[in-house]
């Protein structure tokens, strides 16, 4: 007779994952199906950036840099879910030994997107990038361009690194490899002007005036509590259908990250600073799980529409 399954029990959460400070019941996401993988390299970096909303610099520890055994199961078992998409977010991903050997690992199979800074760590390893050229699936890359204004964007990410940004979404650009922008949502911005100064400024450089711009508002410091309404059970089914609650990253997507030395799954790229979003080892278990709006970030997908995938 054969043994019965094992019942998944969940991570321990903590009582405000279930109702704001209020008492009122958060709110939250019923996972669909695994859209996308994410994998969080670590949070080592080449820069040092007062915003960081992973707090990353050079010789971080926070999460670990992640190696090619440490990726590769999750990788088959994300194709065993169906995942129709790999991408890699850090810290900065090509201080992490492996990331090439990782990335020609998925790419065999699905395409892959990585987030970069686009400087000296890119830089140093761009012959690297050849063989993912003619990969099965494309690779695309998306460089973080704050403002479209060199003096703002080094006021956060250090003297030149506009100029070397964009140095690096050249090189990308100019192997083939798809390239997008991540910008900030400054207050009082008026978009239409502000995405054709990027126009322009691509356009100076001899880049495609229209290459993909990702927003993103302040997602403050990790640890850090702002202010924010509280995004309760009413609030998701006054304001959301059932299928626009889809499109939110916790109905579609995971992230992996490497802490303590172990890979750990969390609910998306924005709550690896909260236990609460620690989902446990295996990614398939983790697809079973409710996910409460409780982290102050899960307020910019609700009023934003925030999201770091490009599905």
């Amino acid at each position: 007779m054969a043994e019965p399954l094992e019942k998944f029990e969940p991570e321990q959460k903590s009582d405000n994952w279930y109702r704001t400070p209020l008492g009122d019941a958060r709110g939250y996401i019923d996972s669909d199906r695994l859209r996308e993988l994410w994998f969080h390299t670590g949070t080592a970096c080449n820069l040092s950036c007062d915003f960081c909303l992973e707090g990353s610099k050079p010789g971080d520890t926070r999460l670990g840099l992640v190696k090619f055994e440490d990726v590769s199961p999750y990788i088959d078992e994300a194709l065993e879910l169906g995942v129709e998409q790999f991408s890699f977010t850090g810290g900065e991903p090509f201080l992490a030994k492996d990331i090439i050997r990782i990335l020609i690992r998925a790419a065999s199979h699905r395409p892959c997107l990585l987030l970069t800074n686009g400087t000296e760590a890119l830089q140093r390893r761009i012959d690297e990038l050849t063989p993912l050229q003619t990969s099965p699936n494309p690779v695309s890359f998306r460089i973080s361009l704050d403002h479209y204004e060199a003096e703002i964007h080094d006021l956060g990410r250090g003297q030149d690194n506009f100029a070397k940004a964009l140095v690096g979404l050249k090189m990308l650009h100019d192997r083939g490899f798809p390239v997008s922008v991540a910008r900030h949502i400054w207050p009082g911005e008026d978009k239409a002007a502000t995405e054709a100064a990027f126009a322009a400024l691509f356009r100076a450089h001899e880049l495609p005036e229209d290459i993909p711009l990702v927003a993103f508002p302040d997602f403050s410091l990790p640890g850090s509590l702002p202010d924010v309404p509280f995004v309760t059970t009413g609030c998701m089914t006054r304001y959301h259908s059932t299928d626009s609650r889809k499109e939110f990253m916790c109905a579609f997507s995971r992230m992996m990250v490497k802490q303590n030395g172990e890979m750990r799954t969390y609910a998306c790229t924005l709550v690896d600073d909260d236990p609460d979003y620690d989902l446990g080892a295996s990614l398939t278990d983790s697809m079973a799980e409710r996910i409460s709006m409780k982290h102050h970030r899960c307020y910019s997908c609700f009023a934003y529409g925030s999201s770091c995938s490009e599905l």
